[in-house]
């Protein structure tokens, strides 16, 4: 080789070189001008896919819902899970999450990993992870590898604001359901006015204007709506309720900060209707005969739970051929309550129960002519018509939180204004 060969050879590896030293990521530029990777740089690595806080990806899933009668055995069975791996995964899983409160109708998921023994073997499946859906927010996850035990976890969370505002023509159920609101709104109004609207008696004319929240899960609305404020109109009169809480506990108070809450619930059912009223004349459907009715007759599907109208003691769970099945409650020394031909009792004598508890169920045992609960009211050892009653109300907010519920009525109201009624929810980060 000539000299003159040898430094074009030389030239040639040089400019190689400096060619793999800039082409292969070490350079401070490339062609085109982007920095960083240059024509040979790697790309970047994709993020693992993540559900229920483990890597999804490269592993093979089978889902469905619990079947009646199927328990954890039956489902990790057909996965070639031992018996006796099962038993220590519910042994182990007991004192976190118990594996007998699987119910039918819930979702599950079981993810295993494909491995081969060998390369030219055919790939065969190992459990990896068993996931319960306990309810629509929260999850239990299931190792089934060398350390068999559960974890609980919560899917991400959001919560999102709407505004309902609207005249009733049907019933506010149907109403809210017409406008593109979730039915069970009618039940949270039901709870926050239970002590002083009877929903048996809301007709036609009466307005509603609620501000609420409610909590979205992978897309689907979870759990009951939380009204925030409201005015619903009832009688032509309006009635306010602003939610506020003190020690973690909410309740709902008036402008004045009285509380709406009393001391005895309006009705003991919700969303039945009055089919027969206090009348000492009334003429008896069965008896055919002029007999008093000294209660108020609430007519609802059988089954439909019955709820003590005030805390107190259970001081007769019986049965009667007239009354049918029924329950007493003596309340204070002033006041008792019984409700009668009911389907099955649900509390016993001696019992304490609060506002609020199912004590029963809509039946028609009895001298009953069709499925309802007839409600009586005792006042100092006399029967009245607890329609016609005022019942006080409980203590209003204290004077050193009057200023704390002030502001919150202010941004409740700030909030009711930056909801468009009847647009559909809108989350924290759309109110900016």
């Amino acid at each position: 080789m000539t000299s003159f060969s040898r430094e074009v050879m030389a030239v040639a590896i040089a400019a190689m070189g400096t060619f793999l030293v800039l082409g292969c990521g070490g350079g401070s530029g490339s062609a085109g001008g982007s920095s960083g990777g240059g024509l040979f740089s790697a790309p970047a690595e994709p993020e693992p896919t993540m559900r229920f806080g483990v890597v999804w990806d490269d592993l093979v899933v089978d889902s469905g819902k619990v079947k009646s009668g199927q328990s954890l055995s039956h489902l990790l069975d057909p996965a070639g899970v031992s018996p006796g791996r099962v038993a220590t995964l519910a042994a182990n899983s007991r004192k976190t999450w118990d594996v007998r409160y699987m119910k039918a109708g819930h979702r599950w998921w079981l993810a295993s990993k494909a491995v081969r023994d060998s390369a030219d073997a055919e790939a065969r499946l190992v459990p990896e992870w068993f996931i319960y859906e306990r309810n629509p927010k929260d999850y239990a996850l299931f190792s089934l590898s060398d350390t068999l035990g559960v974890r609980l976890g919560s899917y991400p969370v959001d919560t999102v604001y709407a505004r309902a505002q609207g005249t009733i023509e049907n019933s506010l159920y149907m109403d809210f359901d017409k406008v593109g609101h979730p039915t069970n709104l009618a039940v949270a109004m039901a709870s926050v006015y239970a002590w002083t609207i009877d929903f048996s008696r809301v007709q036609k004319g009466d307005t509603y204007d609620v501000t609420y929240r409610r909590e979205v899960v992978n897309g689907t609305p979870a759990g009951m709506p939380v009204v925030l404020s409201s005015v619903f109109t009832h009688w032509d009169r309006p009635l306010e309720a602003y939610r506020f809480e003190t020690d973690g506990v909410g309740g709902y108070f008036d402008l004045e900060g009285g509380s709406l809450q009393k001391v005895f619930l309006k009705a003991p059912v919700e969303f039945s209707r009055i089919s027969s009223r206090y009348n000492p004349k009334r003429f008896h459907p069965v008896l055919k005969k002029v007999k008093g009715h000294f209660g108020t007759d609430y007519a609802a599907p059988k089954g439909t739970p019955i709820v003590a109208v005030g805390d107190g003691v259970v001081t007769k769970s019986s049965y009667t051929s007239g009354n049918g099945k029924y329950v007493k409650i003596r309340h204070n020394s002033t006041y008792e309550t019984q409700y009668l031909h009911m389907s099955k009792r649900a509390v016993k004598e001696g019992q304490r129960v609060k506002q609020g508890q199912t004590i029963g169920y809509v039946g028609q045992t009895g001298l009953a002519t069709g499925p309802h609960v007839c409600f009586r009211f005792w006042k100092n050892g006399k029967q009245i018509d607890h329609l016609r009653e005022e019942f006080p109300p409980s203590d209003p907010i204290d004077a050193t939180l009057q200023k704390a519920f002030a502001d919150e009525v202010t941004q409740l109201e700030a909030l009711k204004e930056r909801l468009e009624p009847n647009a559909g929810p809108v989350r924290a980060d759309g109110l900016r």
